[in-house]
């Protein structure tokens, strides 16, 4: 019969140690560099909400659709509407995509960085589709500053910076995991 210092020597022996597996290793949570995917999502979101009124009643307010796209107007070219259709649907979109993306941002999600680079992607391709029609219409060729241009280069320098981040970041792998 072992004694009582035996016994509990032996049950010490046997007790393992636990570690805890749920807290990923490296650097997570939603500092870093995801502090600025924050903030231009929120601009995205206050930008878009201020901006979206007033372009809906300038465009489709009666007169100035009616001046681009009414076949009797100097300034008519078939593709306005498509054009303006086209534009307002993508940034309707584009804002409720961005409160998706926002409300599995701060869930920690891991569909998460598909999102993103989703995000990035499509903004850069509607910014190439709409400079491309816009130079189709021989008036918005006219008036062009170049800020489509540089909306363009700024999309691709967006998605050239930050889909990779989004695929490779050790921070962004062990934040969103849900």
């Amino acid at each position: 019969m072992e004694s009582n210092a035996q016994q509990t020597n032996t049950q010490q022996t046997n007790v393992q140690e636990t570690v805890d597996y749920t807290k990923p290793l490296g650097v997570s949570g939603l500092g870093g560099w995801l502090v600025l995917t924050q903030i231009g999502l929120f601009l995205t979101l206050v930008l878009g909400f201020l901006q979206l009124p007033e372009y809906f009643l300038s465009i489709f307010g009666t007169e100035t659709w009616e001046l681009f796209t009414s076949k009797d107007s100097v300034y008519y070219h078939p593709l306005w509407a498509p054009m303006l259709i086209f534009e307002a649907i993508f940034n309707s979109l584009l804002m409720g995509f961005t409160i998706f993306i926002l409300i599995m941002f701060y869930q920690k999600k891991a569909i998460l960085p598909k999102l993103m680079i989703i995000l990035y992607s499509a903004n850069l391709l509607f910014w190439i589709a709409d400079i491309i029609m816009m130079y189709q219409i021989p008036l918005a060729r006219e008036v062009e500053d170049g800020s489509s241009i540089r909306d363009v280069v700024k999309s691709a320098i967006t998605c050239a910076i930050w889909i990779p981040y989004f695929l490779k970041s050790e921070r962004v792998k062990n934040t969103f995991v849900k």
